[in-house]
């Protein structure tokens, strides 16, 4: 959000813009209904964290990544690495790999949101509390304006429900539960731990936040949903009535269409043919033109008419749906489908209902629009005068007023265990401070500032970083104050600095080793990356007995599993000492041009490299680029340090978390491939 008031806000977001349908859809419409209705289903139950906070991630000690986009180009000479004050983040502790006690020390694994509403102290960390009071204004500071729309809307919408006498039960709610569950194969218990681990979504806040509104809304919609004779009537048609066969050529260009039409006039069997060849719409064109049957009142009304006024065999006039014309041959003529009369009344009332679920989002839409345009809202939330009048109070909606309590708690439920995360990160590093005797004054953030600014690439005129430009692109890319950008990002940074300030220093042999990789020659090689020792000792045999590199590149295209070289033909990056590959490094700048490696086995993986030369280094002597290089190694020892520093303070602290809940083993969902775990580069630029 952008602080607008919650009602203008919410209104915007409720807009609705017609797009125009193309021929891709209205295909996809005939074939594949059912996925449609589970798409469906899955964006109207299924609310994702990540979507819902495209602006408002959480931002304990996150990095300010998305002003990443206007990062400056690497000058020639100057090594690469980004050492903003983002880079030092620490986020979210791995709790693999922790000591701190993320189960719930005084609610029980089964526990719900309110019974953790009960507790005056949400953390422990070495002894020290944080109290629910502290972690509910860290809540607020950071999401206080957005989660008052969100609330506001709820209240919106019970206060609808109060006045029609609607309550959603506790058996309306375990049913929809249970059936989207069912929806995506899992048992109810899978599914809500599936929605806590990977969405972060608490049950207790799918059922009593997303359920409960969609529920809600249904249940108002529904009675304004009234499913007419002429509904059910073009219903029944579109399913059981006359449908039409057809082929089709979708082309962009009118003059080809036209010529393919004048080919298919004269020789009607060569449509399928063409249409394979030249049609736009892949889906029909690998079919040779064949598409499901048109049937009535489905898609494109000038497309159906067209249609139905064919014969077979008859070539069609060319129908324009959005940017492409249609050309349709008649395949065949298919008659209505004959429903006995005893089966006719359990059809309609299928169709009918069918009706009524098609037509139950746009009206939950217009009631929503509607509640909301009838609203009397006073957000005091930003308004001084009102706050002197309303002591704590941060709106009124239609006379009810909302209180920084009930938004308090609001926020805990939707973010508390991210932002209680962060706060017992900045605790543990603040008793780091004091055991060292040290603390991170004003100098310290505006260095760590400059320094990031420096390295985004944000500099003024005379050179110099460009703080205010960064801090602006910064927080409004991120959506943050200056204060929070500081708390979250900049004050961490600075304090693991201030804690491993007096354990990075630079040598004299790290300079040397650091200019050898930076500026010292490389050595261009092809490389093959195998999976076997057998398949690599064939490969290498290959390589050995046509030896030259086209042969090799094809080889590497054939049989090389890493990306790079499987896509470049065997080409990769050069080789660089210290590059953190010792074995693969030593046998590259042993090669020879045209040289063939032996077999080299890193990490359960078989190199064979070919080298294509040396290259020859850009500088000559270590004192011409000694102070770029100075402060280039010192940020990445002091990062390195850091990162270090940090997980042994989290390793060695003692904390309890009581509102981050026990997940039974049993429940655990399962790794999807790809997600968090990856192997180092074979081949680093």
């Amino acid at each position: 959000m952008n602080g607008k008031d919650s009602q203008t806000g919410t209104k915007n977001k409720l807009n609705l813009t017609e797009q125009p349908r193309s021929l891709r859809k209205f295909i996809i419409s005939m074939t594949a209904v059912g996925l449609l209705a589970a798409l469906y289903l899955a964006r109207l139950y299924w609310i994702s964290p990540d979507q819902a906070d495209a602006q408002q991630k959480p931002t304990q000690f996150r990095t300010p990544q998305k002003a990443a986009e206007v990062q400056r180009s690497t000058q020639t000479k100057k090594p690469t690495a980004d050492t903003s004050a983002s880079s030092t983040q620490v986020a979210k502790p791995n709790p693999t790999t922790n000591r701190v006690t993320t189960a719930n020390a005084s609610v029980p694994a089964s526990g719900t949101a309110t019974d953790t509403k009960k507790l005056k102290v949400v953390a422990q960390v070495n002894g020290e509390n944080i109290t629910r009071n502290e972690l509910a204004q860290a809540c607020l500071d950071r999401y206080g304006k957005e989660t008052l729309e969100g609330y506001l809307n709820k209240r919106l919408i019970k206060q609808a429900c109060e006045k029609l006498q609607i309550v959603i039960t506790n058996e309306k709610l375990d049913h929809e539960i249970e059936r989207m569950a069912k929806k995506f194969g899992m048992s109810v218990d899978r599914w809500l731990t599936m929605l806590q681990q990977e969405r972060n979504i608490a049950p207790d806040q799918y059922r009593n936040e997303h359920m409960w509104i969609n529920l809600a809304l249904r249940q108002l919609a529904s009675r304004e949903i009234e499913v007419t004779a002429e509904q059910l009537s073009k219903a029944f048609e579109s399913e059981f009535g006359p449908k039409v066969k057809v082929r089709i050529i979708a082309h962009s260009d009118l003059n080809t269409i036209t010529e393919l039409r004048k080919q298919v006039l004269a020789d009607p069997e060569q449509f399928g043919t063409l249409a394979k060849e030249h049609s736009e719409d892949q889906a029909s064109a690998s079919a040779r033109g064949l598409i499901p049957p048109i049937g009535k009142h489905v898609g494109d009304a000038s497309l159906e008419a067209e249609a139905f006024s064919l014969k077979e065999n008859e070539i069609s006039e060319l129908v324009k749906i959005a940017n492409q014309y249609i050309l349709m041959k008649c395949e065949k003529r298919i008659p209505s489908t004959y429903i006995a009369p005893q089966f006719k009344a359990d059809a309609e009332a299928r169709l009918r209902d069918k009706i009524r679920e098609q037509n139950l989002e746009a009206a939950a839409g217009r009631i929503f629009r509607r509640l909301q345009e009838d609203a009397k809202i006073q957000s005091v939330y930003e308004d001084t005068r009102l706050k002197e009048s309303h002591p704590g109070v941060v709106a009124i909606l239609n006379g009810q007023q909302i209180t920084v309590r009930e938004l308090a708690e609001e926020c805990i439920t939707r973010y508390g265990i991210d932002v209680l995360q962060g706060e017992i990160n900045r605790k543990l590093l603040s008793q780091a401070l004091t055991a060292q005797n040290k603390e991170v004054v004003q100098q310290n953030i505006l260095t760590e500032i400059k320094r990031a600014a420096d390295s985004r690439g944000y500099i003024d005129d005379a050179g110099k970083p460009d703080v205010k430009a960064w801090l602006k692109a910064v927080t409004s890319k991120d959506d943050v104050t200056v204060d929070i950008y500081v708390k979250d990002v900049v004050w961490p940074s600075a304090a693991l600095k201030q804690l491993v300030s007096d354990d990075t220093k630079i040598s004299e042999e790290d300079l040397q080793r650091g200019f050898e990789s930076n500026y010292g020659p490389r050595v261009e090689v092809m490389a093959i990356v195998l999976n076997t020792q057998r398949q690599a000792n064939m490969v290498w045999d290959l390589a050995n007995n046509n030896s030259n590199d086209y042969f090799f590149g094809q080889l590497a295209e054939q049989y090389s599993i890493e990306p790079v070289s499987r896509a470049n033909q065997g080409k990769v990056p050069p080789i660089r000492k210290h590059g953190g590959q010792p074995v693969v490094e030593e046998e590259a700048f042993r090669l020879q041009k045209g040289e063939l490696s032996g077999i080299v086995a890193v990490g359960g993986k078989y190199i064979i490299m070919r080298c294509m030369g040396n290259t020859v280094p850009v500088v000559d002597s270590i004192d011409d680029v000694r102070e770029e290089l100075v402060s280039y190694l010192s940020e990445r020892k002091i990062h390195s340090a850091m990162t270090v520093k940090f997980d042994d303070i989290r390793q060695q602290g003692d904390v309890i978390n009581f509102l981050r809940p026990i997940i039974p083993a049993g429940n655990t969902a399962p790794v999807q491939a790809g997600s968090g775990l990856s192997t180092p580069q074979l081949f680093p630029k």
